[in-house]
């Protein structure tokens, strides 16, 4: 096989892999606060937005110091043992306990920062300048379809029942486990670029000399690195673009935990309630890959820059947030374990429910596929501390919203979403009509970015 034909065989290993590990990791957060709520009229008293909080919050501290950890044992090695704490994690729940699912919540979140710093490490190793778009969008549309796949298992597994039952969960996390196990162990595949050293280069003197020279190489990159993300935590883009990224990390723990809650609260539903959670995944899924091939893949036949995504992602989410607050009832995330009977503004209805499910996975997509975008423009020499910054601020918000939502009703996490989009939406116009003055001031042409 060619050196081309293995990087590519590299990629299509980390997306299906990516694919296994976040097919049962998205389908457990969808499912967490759902069975915790049956659970908690026995020994167990924990909570899945708590956990979620606690997984989102240790992540973002954890960015800080990941590309050290994977620079001293490689990505590889670094993916392979991250898969193994989101196959313990999700492990958990097949006999839970509150003191190990708050533990494994905690190393779960500095799991979740090594596997990712991990993953833009392979995919920079097996990517050039001529086909690193080509070998994004096989990952990122690999990726999205975790949503569709675990979804529909719980779907299937789950349709009819009112109630989840010890033996309904033991087989659905059991299954899960497996799959994150399946992803975890495909990472061996990835194969390792060849060594060009030649035959005559292996002097010991000069082996240790260059391991010594490549340690310190290695320090020197990375407090380097962390000076430069400091740096640019500071500038008037950054910071702008903060905004909008803080939304992005609301959005995704109100359609990754909270909306699949919901859903499965209203006891209006009838038997069709908990199974409609898995439904409701699947149309997020559909709504995302649909973004990411229109926006993403298809990105560079836009001729009139990144604004009009963003906007049509607003206006989708709005239009979301406004079904959603008519349909679901008020006190739908923070239900008992009977589910509620309240009505809101309209009897529920399923059919809305998974519009507004489909419309939240395509909003979602505008606003990731156009923010890794005008990154990537604005940062192109600084793109790892960059990006840092910006799963940082995602992971961050996405914590502070999980731990809000075990307190706030409905209404109050809509109004939140709604203030802060729409003042992320206005930041990051001003960011993108700041680039296309620099552009044309330099006499490029405006669809180029």
């Amino acid at each position: 096989m060619s050196s081309e034909g293995k990087k590519l065989f590299n990629i299509i290993i980390l997306g299906i892999s990516f694919m296994f590990i976040f097919t049962a990791f998205q389908s457990c957060g969808n499912i967490a606060q759902t069975v915790i709520t049956n659970l908690n009229n026995t020994d167990f008293h924990g909570s899945g937005y708590t956990s979620m909080s606690i997984i989102y919050g240790v992540l973002s501290a954890s960015n800080l110091l990941s590309p050290s950890l994977v620079a001293i044992v490689g990505p590889q090695f670094s993916m392979v043992v991250s898969g193994m704490f989101y196959s313990l994690y999700i492990a958990v729940f097949i006999q839970p306990s509150t003191w190990a699912f708050y533990t494994a919540s905690v190393l779960i979140g500095i799991a979740a920062a090594v596997l990712w710093t991990a993953q833009g490490n392979c995919l920079t190793e097996n990517s050039d300048e001529n086909t690193i778009g080509r070998n994004s969008g096989i990952f990122w549309a690999l990726l999205q379809f975790s949503l569709i796949f675990g979804n529909l298992y719980i779907y299937l597994a789950w349709q009819g029942k009112t109630h989840i039952s010890e033996s309904d969960r033991r087989t659905v996390f059991i299954a899960l486990t497996v799959i994150s196990l399946v992803g975890t162990v495909l990472f061996f595949l990835i194969r390792k670029q060849e060594d060009t050293k030649a035959p005559g280069d292996d002097d010991s003197t000069n082996e240790i000399l260059g391991e010594s020279s490549c340690a310190r190489n290695k320090m020197m990159r990375a407090v380097a690195a962390f000076k430069k993300s400091i740096t640019l935590s500071f500038t008037k883009e950054m910071l702008l673009l903060s905004v909008t990224t803080a939304y992005t990390g609301l959005v995704l723990t109100f359609f990754s935990g909270v909306y699949g809650t919901c859903i499965g609260a209203v006891n209006r539903f009838g038997s069709e309630e908990k199974s409609l959670i898995g439904l409701s995944g699947i149309f997020i899924g559909v709504g995302e890959i649909l973004g990411g091939g229109i926006f993403g893949l298809l990105s560079k036949k836009s001729r009139s820059g990144r604004n009009p995504v963003v906007m049509l992602g607003i206006l989708v989410h709005f239009i979301a947030f406004y079904l959603i607050f008519f349909n679901m009832p008020n006190d739908a995330p923070i239900a008992p374990m009977e589910g509620t009977d309240q009505v809101a503004y309209m009897m529920p209805s399923k059919e809305v429910a998974m519009l507004c499910s489909f419309l939240l996975g395509l909003g979602d997509s505008c606003f990731n596929t156009q923010l890794l975008s005008i990154l990537g423009f604005l940062y192109s020499e600084d793109s790892a501390p960059a990006f840092a910054i910006f799963k940082f601020v995602q992971s961050i918000c996405a914590a502070v919203a999980y731990f809000y939502s075990n307190y706030f009703l409905l209404q109050w996490q809509l109004l939140i979403m709604v203030i802060v989009g729409f003042f992320g939406t206005i930041t990051f116009f001003t960011v993108e009509w700041g680039a296309a003055a620099a552009l044309a001031a330099r006499g490029s042409d405006y669809s180029s970015i």
